[in-house]
């Protein structure tokens, strides 16, 4: 197993990733244009969920373990992100703060509600923080796309953030209702893990250097992998061998149902 980065490390990533979207935002000529990543929304409406997001996980990170989030963290009725760019960029400052200083306060074993119950992250304020450096990058490169000037994730960033998705949002102890497979995902960067989807569940782990192959192998850039499993590019963006089925239906599965 990979160890995943330490705490402080985390915090500083967020800082990093808000400042960045921030920056992103604040040089954007026209917050009323839509986000082709995220097409319900114009970048006005990708800024207020960024500071509506932040603010609910810092009200979820305050309240602790529950088995619901708590009746206060939606963000009805909370402030509207300013127009005036000052202002905004204030209110967005304001809002990642709160999250850091909620998580600051819990650290990292805390208990607390997330929707993930059934995959391999745990239920802490140190698994939200992992979560949110990933939230808070897919989101600046949505604002930087929809400038034209798109720019890879950090490279630290986005390896992390391979593992990050495969563990909290692909893991699943709901039983794959399908054809057993393995996926197997390698960066260039050279890590790599394996997906085993099975009557089990899915899991992730790292993949063995004499592991034999999988029923399907994506290789790219750490970030282009990133940026797939959130569904921001295609999968003709990376090189796969194998069958691809596996993925094709992993992608349209809701475990939920």
């Amino acid at each position: 197993m990979h160890e995943i980065l330490e705490f402080p490390e985390v915090l500083r990533l967020i800082e990093d990733r808000s400042a960045a979207f921030r920056a992103a935002i604040a040089s954007a000529p026209d917050l009323d244009v839509q986000v082709p990543t995220c097409p319900d929304w114009t970048l006005r409406e990708l800024a207020q969920h960024f500071g509506d997001g932040r603010r609910r996980q810092a009200a979820i990170v305050t309240a602790g373990p529950g088995a619901e989030p708590p009746a206060k963290t939606s963000p009805t009725g909370a402030p509207t992100a300013p127009r005036d760019p000052e202002a905004l960029d204030a209110w967005l400052a304001e809002s990642a703060g709160l999250m850091l200083d909620a998580l600051r306060a819990a650290g990292p074993n805390r208990g607390c509600w997330t929707w993930w119950g059934r995959s391999q992250a745990p239920e802490t304020s140190g698994a939200v923080a992992r979560h949110q450096v990933q939230e808070l990058a897919v989101h600046t490169y949505d604002v930087q796309l929809t400038r034209g000037a798109a720019q890879p994730l950090p490279t630290e960033i986005a390896v992390e953030g391979v593992d990050e998705f495969l563990t909290t949002v692909s893991a699943t102890t709901v039983p794959w209702p399908f054809k057993p497979a393995t996926i197997d995902l390698h960066s260039t960067e050279g890590r790599s893990w394996r997906l085993t989807l099975n009557a089990d569940g899915i899991r992730s782990d790292a993949l063995a250097a004499d592991a034999e192959p999988g029923d399907l192998a994506i290789r790219g850039p750490a970030s282009e992998l990133v940026l797939y499993c959130y569904d921001r590019i295609p999968l003709d963006r990376l090189e796969t061998t194998g069958t691809t089925e596996p993925m094709d239906r992993l992608a349209e599965w809701d475990p939920n149902e």
